[in-house]
């Protein structure tokens, strides 16, 4: 399975959260949606770096040129 998209990532990540926050759950499956929040935290902050990265790398190319 490929990695998902941000938006995919954040969108399954809001869903998780809702769902812990409701309840309900057992803990076992607590702990497994909470595994999957932290994976899901983790995809969605190496796209963030990612765009940060090229960002300040564009900038850095414009601050250049000038």
């Amino acid at each position: 399975m490929s990695e998902p998209s941000y938006e995919e990532a954040r969108a399954e990540l809001r869903e998780i959260v809702g769902k812990l926050e409701s309840g309900g759950q057992t803990l076992e499956d607590s702990l497994t949606l909470w595994e999957r929040g932290e994976l899901l935290a983790d995809i969605c902050q190496r796209w963030l770096d990612g765009a940060s990265e090229r960002l300040d790398k564009a900038i850095a190319e414009h601050d250049s040129a000038e």
